[in-house]
C-alpha cells in the first residue's frame, strides 16, 4: 500500500517525471488567471463604462491574444508554457532518449510547438465561446423566442440536451487520464499532451544553466541587420518579445495577487463583493413628450423604451431596473452588452421576466 502511495509524491516511471501535485498545480495556475483578470476588468467596466467597456466586451479576444504572445514566448525560449515553467517543468518530445533530450532553451520542434499553441491557446478560447453559446441558447429556449414548430428550435434543443453528456465525457476523459498517471500507467496527466506529442518533465541542472546563460549570449551575438526588410522583421521580433517578456514578468510577480483575486472572487465572498462593487442607483425616469428619436423613457409606463410600442413579455434589467419587451432588450444586450438607458455593463443573464397577477 505504501509503495502505491509513494508514487503520488515521487516519480517512478521516469526519473524526471513530475508528481501529480506538480502537474495539477500548474494546471490550476492558468485556470485561475482568466477569472481573476476577468473580475478586474468587470469592476473597471462597471466603474467607468465609457473607458473600460471595450475591454469587457472583447475580454475573451484580448485575453487570447495576450495568452498567445505569452505562451509563444515561453514555448520557444523554455520549451514549456508559462505555468509549467513557473513550477520548474518543461515539455519533452515523445521518443527522445534520456541522454539525447534537447535542452529547455532550444525550444520545441515546429510540429510540437504548433500543436502546443493550439491546445494551450485556441482550444480554451473555443471552449469559452461554446459555453457562452450554450448559455445564450438556454436563455432563448427559456423565453421561447422562436415558434414551437421552428426547425431551428428543434435543432438547438437537441444540441442543448446533448451538450451536458458531451461535456461529461470530455471531463471524464481527463479524469481517467489523471488516474492512470497517478497509478503509473501513463506518462501524461492530460490527453492533450499526448495529442501534442510531448510529455512533462522536470528541469535539469543543465537546463537551468542554459536558461540563465541564453539571455546574455543572445545580447552578445546580435548582428546588425542588412536590408530594410530584415530591420523591420528584427524590430517586430523585439517588440513581440518585449510584450511577451513584460507579460511573463508581470504574471510572475503578480501570481500571488491573482491567487488572492481567485479567493476574493469565490462564492463565499460574493456578498462582500456585491456590497463593495454595487452599481450606483440610476436616475429617476424623465417623462417627456413622445419622441421616437429620444433615448429617454416614454411618457406612457406601458411603452417599451426601445420599440416605442406597448410592451410584450415584460422583462426587467437587474443592473438598472428598467423594463422592456423581452425581444427588444435581449437583442440589444446581446449586441451591446449594456443597458439601453443607463449604459451600465449588462449580460443576457441579467434579464428577469416579470409576471403579472393574471399569469
Amino acid at each position: 500500500m505504501a509503495e502505491h502511495g509513494a508514487h503520488i509524491t515521487t516519480a517512478s516511471v521516469v526519473d524526471d517525471q513530475p508528481s501529480i501535485f506538480e502537474v495539477v498545480a500548474q494546471d490550476s495556475l492558468m485556470s485561475a488567471v482568466r477569472p481573476a483578470l476577468q473580475h478586474v476588468v468587470k469592476v473597471l467596466a462597471e466603474s467607468n463604462p465609457a473607458h473600460f467597456g471595450f475591454f469587457w466586451r472583447w475580454f475573451d479576444e484580448i485575453f487570447t491574444l495576450l495568452d498567445l504572445l505569452l505562451q509563444q514566448h515561453y514555448l520557444s525560449k523554455t520549451s514549456a508554457s508559462f505555468s509549467e515553467n513557473f513550477y520548474g517543468l518543461k515539455r519533452i518530445v515523445m521518443g527522445d532518449q534520456h541522454k539525447l533530450q534537447r535542452l529547455a532553451n532550444a525550444g520545441l520542434p515546429k510540429q510540437q510547438f504548433m500543436k502546443s499553441i493550439m491546445f494551450l491557446v485556441l482550444l480554451p478560447y473555443l471552449k469559452v465561446k461554446l459555453e457562452k453559446l450554450v448559455s445564450s441558447l438556454r436563455e432563448e429556449d427559456e423565453y421561447s423566442i422562436h415558434p414551437p414548430s421552428s426547425r431551428w428550435k428543434r435543432f438547438y434543443r437537441a444540441f442543448l440536451a446533448a451538450y451536458p453528456f458531451v461535456n461529461m465525457a470530455w471531463e471524464g476523459w481527463f479524469l481517467v487520464q489523471q488516474l492512470r498517471y497517478i497509478l503509473g500507467k501513463a506518462q501524461h496527466h492530460s490527453p492533450l499532451l499526448r495529442l501534442a506529442g510531448v510529455r512533462l518533465g522536470r528541469l535539469t541542472v543543465q537546463d537551468i544553466q542554459a536558461l540563465e546563460h541564453k539571455p546574455a549570449e543572445a545580447s552578445m551575438m546580435q548582428l546588425p541587420a542588412g536590408s530594410i526588410g530584415e530591420k523591420i522583421k528584427s524590430a517586430l521580433k523585439k517588440a513581440v518579445g518585449g510584450v511577451a517578456l513584460s507579460l511573463s514578468t508581470g504574471l510572475s510577480v503578480g501570481v500571488f495577487f491573482l491567487q488572492f483575486l481567485e479567493w476574493w472572487y469565490s462564492s463565499e465572498n460574493q456578498e462582500t463583493i456585491k456590497s463593495l462593487t454595487a452599481l450606483p442607483t440610476p436616475p429617476p425616469p424623465v417623462h417627456l413628450d413622445y419622441n421616437s428619436d429620444s433615448p429617454l423613457l416614454p411618457k406612457m409606463k406601458t411603452v417599451c423604451p426601445l420599440c416605442r410600442k406597448n410592451r410584450v413579455n415584460d422583462t426587467v434589467l437587474a443592473t438598472s431596473g428598467y423594463v422592456f419587451c423581452y425581444r427588444c432588450v435581449f437583442h440589444y444586450v446581446r449586441s451591446h452588452q449594456a443597458c439601453p438607458i443607463t449604459g451600465y455593463p449588462t449580460e443576457v443573464q441579467h434579464l428577469i421576466k416579470l409576471y403579472s397577477p393574471e399569469n
